[in-house]
């Protein structure tokens, strides 16, 4: 009969869905012989893919996220969060939503031309823009990549707003970059942050900094003059949700000024993995946990209609809700000042670019 493989170390998923997209489908098996265990259960490398993409703004019109554009560098995340509502976009591009989404990573490496480019077409009309809505784009790859640093750069030169939601302590590498644009109104970052143990924490979200790391790049975000807030993000019910008040407590006392928080939400292959994981680490609370999501989204794990897949309906999803607001009157936390679009100045048209007429 077959048998669950063990974790992988530094990773977050503990299996490779097929893609739903394939016409064949293939299943791990234990024949006895037990001798691929130690290759099994090594942490699989990961491998830089070259994104061919032409085009870099992506624009939505969902009326429940305070965005209309966005820019998404990477896709996939080395950080392996294990209830990653983006999981599932890997299948598009023929790779499974679960290891190979931490480590099949693709990569645009012209970002900053492609931007610089679409700034400059005359039809372009200034609004914010959210850099990485889908996967951070402060995962580890970028250490050595520095597509955000060089999407920064642009952003500076023309003065155009942007905002950002990241878990990782390398947003402070770019420091002046983004105080820069915070001295004219352009800017704002987003620290997520899930729970204050360490230990739940490393399970969850296996690459991505320590909980008390992320409370000190919110500390050196404000001495830098800019504007930072926290996302609760997921909040997981009966697993950290005891930890609500908490996790905004020690972040308005690290210097964050506003406050927000997401529901966890379990769409397609991201339900299974998720399974999977509790029955791995806290089998004893996943039939409760499984059961608590179900309340919050109509009964199914992920309940996808404008209005509720970010916080979810009924009595318990209202109590989070109440809870939340409860918890930033009393700590002071404010709505964040619009970011300015008047500063906008586009950049110059290449003039190597020949003209149609």
């Amino acid at each position: 009969m077959s048998s669950p493989r063990p974790p992988p170390p530094s990773r977050g998923a503990l299996s490779n869905p097929a893609v739903r997209f394939d016409a064949t489908r293939r299943e791990a098996w234990d024949d006895g012989w037990g001798a691929d265990e130690e290759a099994e259960a090594a942490a699989p490398a990961t491998q830089l893919i070259r994104d061919p993409t032409r085009r870099l703004i992506t624009r939505n019109d969902s009326p429940d996220i305070p965005f209309e554009q966005s820019i998404n560098p990477y896709r996939g995340c080395e950080h392996g969060c294990i209830y990653c509502y983006a999981r599932p976009s890997h299948a598009y591009l023929g790779y499974s939503p679960g290891l190979e989404f931490e480590t099949r990573l693709l990569y645009k490496p012209d970002a900053p031309v492609l931007l610089r480019r679409e700034l400059a077409h005359p039809g372009y009309r200034c609004r914010p823009i959210m850099l990485g809505s889908n996967t951070d784009v402060y995962q580890p790859a970028e250490r050595r990549l520095r597509i955000t640093r060089g999407l920064l750069e642009v952003f500076r030169d023309t003065s155009h707003p942007l905002l950002t939601v990241t878990k990782s302590a390398l947003i402070e590498r770019d420091l002046d970059l983004w105080a820069a644009l915070a001295t004219q109104g352009l800017a704002q970052v987003t620290i997520s942050l899930t729970s204050l143990d360490a230990r739940l924490s490393r399970r969850l979200e296996p690459r991505a900094p320590s909980p008390e790391r992320r409370l000190q790049t919110i500390a050196r975000l404000a001495e830098a003059g800019i504007p930072v807030g926290v996302l609760v993000a997921p909040l997981i019910p009966v697993l950290t949700d005891p930890e609500l008040e908490a996790i905004l407590a020690a972040a308005q006392a690290a210097g964050a000024r506003s406050a927000g928080y997401v529901l966890l939400r379990l769409p397609l292959e991201t339900a299974e993995l998720f399974g999977e994981w509790l029955e791995r680490y806290y089998p004893g609370q996943q039939g409760h946990i499984l059961a608590r999501v179900r309340d919050c989204h109509g009964g199914k794990e992920y309940d996808p209609r404008f209005g509720r897949r970010m916080t979810g309906a009924g009595l318990f999803a209202d109590l989070y809700a109440q809870r939340f607001r409860l918890a930033a009157r009393r700590l002071g936390f404010v709505t964040p000042a619009p970011l300015r679009c008047d500063r906008f100045r586009p950049p110059p048209r290449d003039e190597r670019q020949l003209s149609l007429f």
